[in-house]
């Protein structure tokens, strides 16, 4: 008999019916107020969600939504905090690294048959690879409505201002690597501008340090998920190479310093291009998106998926799947991809996407997004994520100094997380 977790318990409370009000002559439905929990307060993406809910309301006029933004660093803490004390939201995002624990835990309202029944949904148009991480005995626990290629935003203003080299010139040259994008960052940090910053990084977020380390080959465990790998040549080797351009070279910025990439503050950036919406709406400076550079075990790409699931023990779980259908039908989608990649495969062509991201090129759309989604790897979770996640970030507390032995500090991280891998 499996344990029951926080999430688990809180599945088990009675769903209630929807209430009825007397209309003067006729039964009606009450007001249903959906609340939905995501990590975003950009104002791009808060309006076209706020759009979306408004279409809903010509099928369901008695159906509200309000969206509500938790801080991207403590995301998943806070939302599992509302679930175990009662105060779970009807929907919420949920990252690619805590699927295995919200699919599992039985916390989510089976998706596949509201979905599948939706006019016009057309679920043979989503592809399948993305739909498995969000999956269980055959049905979708969750819709993976953004699936993200990680991408070097470019400010090559900043860069030619330096003297340095761009990566559209590195790409050209077959030279875009990372020991070349480090020492491009490393310039413009001796001009006085911040070199490459890891957004949502900030020495929290460590899992994002993916989008380096894998260039290495490096993984934080194994495949199975049983053995912490933070020990490998592989890691030591990438770990050591980013404290080194962090404290030695100077061209990441260091524990405590900020700097803001869409305010013209940073020469490069490594995000997912749902962070366009930051670009400055007039030409405030000459940017660009490429690949990320190529590490020693070769090209590569890495991808961020987030998912919305609907919780099981909200009152309204039915309208709040009907209403992710809505959002995420076809029509939808395509107005989503703006900001949040579909898995859609009408949606993954250059034109189509072009459609809706007129900020970027074709040449972009195709090298970053399409081929990212195509070829890349979703950031690794595992079960019981939160509580590794923290343990993680607590031992590389000690890496984050000048002098720190690598290989000591990914030792007593492996030290602290096996025994959580193995259960």
């Amino acid at each position: 008999m499996p344990k029951f977790t926080p999430l688990k318990s809180t599945v088990a409370m009675a769903s209630l019916m929807l209430p009825l009000a007397w209309s003067g002559t006729a039964w009606a439905q009450d007001a249903v107020n959906l609340r939905m929990t995501i990590w975003s307060a950009n104002e791009a993406h808060l309006a076209l969600f706020n759009e979306i809910a408004e279409g809903f309301k010509q099928s369901h006029p008695n159906v509200s939504v309000t969206f509500e933004p938790l801080p991207f660093d403590s995301y998943t803490t806070t939302l599992t905090t509302q679930i175990a004390g009662g105060n779970a939201p009807d929907l919420a995002w949920i990252f690619e690294t805590s699927a295995v624990d919200f699919v599992n835990s039985g916390a989510l309202f089976p998706l596949t048959e509201t979905l599948t029944a939706a006019e016009g949904y057309d679920m043979a148009d989503v592809t399948p690879g993305p739909l498995e991480l969000w999956s269980k005995d055959g049905t979708l626990f969750a819709y993976p409505f953004s699936t993200s290629p990680f991408g070097v935003f470019v400010n090559n203003d900043v860069i030619t201002a330096a003297g340095a080299q761009t990566p559209a010139e590195m790409i050209e040259a077959g030279t875009w690597t990372w020991d070349n994008a480090i020492a491009t960052a490393a310039t413009v940090a001796e001009s006085g501008k911040t070199g490459l910053i890891v957004r949502d990084f900030e020495y929290k977020t460590w899992q994002n340090l993916n989008t380096i380390y894998a260039g290495w080959g490096a993984t934080p465990w194994t495949e199975d998920g049983k053995t912490c790998t933070f020990t490998s040549p592989e890691m030591v080797e990438a770990m050591s190479f980013i404290h080194d351009a962090i404290f030695t070279r100077k061209a990441m910025p260091g524990p405590g310093e900020t700097a803001d990439f869409f305010a013209g503050d940073a020469a490069m950036t490594v995000t997912q291009i749902s962070r366009a919406s930051l670009l400055p709406k007039e030409n405030a400076f000459d940017w660009d998106l490429v690949p990320l550079p190529a590490g020693p075990a070769g090209e590569y790409a890495m991808i961020g998926q987030a998912a919305i699931g609907v919780f099981a023990a909200s009152p309204n779980a039915e309208v709040a799947a009907e209403f992710l259908g809505y959002m995420t039908n076809p029509e939808n989608s395509a107005k989503l991809s703006q900001f949040f990649p579909s898995a859609r495969q009408s949606l993954l062509t250059a034109e189509a996407l072009g459609k809706t991201n007129p900020l970027l090129s074709p040449e972009q759309l195709e090298n970053v997004v399409i081929k990212g989604i195509t070829t890349g790897k979703v950031i690794p979770g595992h079960t019981g994520f939160a509580q590794i996640q923290q343990n993680v970030r607590a031992g590389l507390d000690s890496l984050w100094v000048a002098d720190a032995d690598v290989p000591a500090v990914m030792q007593s991280i492996c030290d602290s997380i096996n025994p959580m891998l193995m259960r």
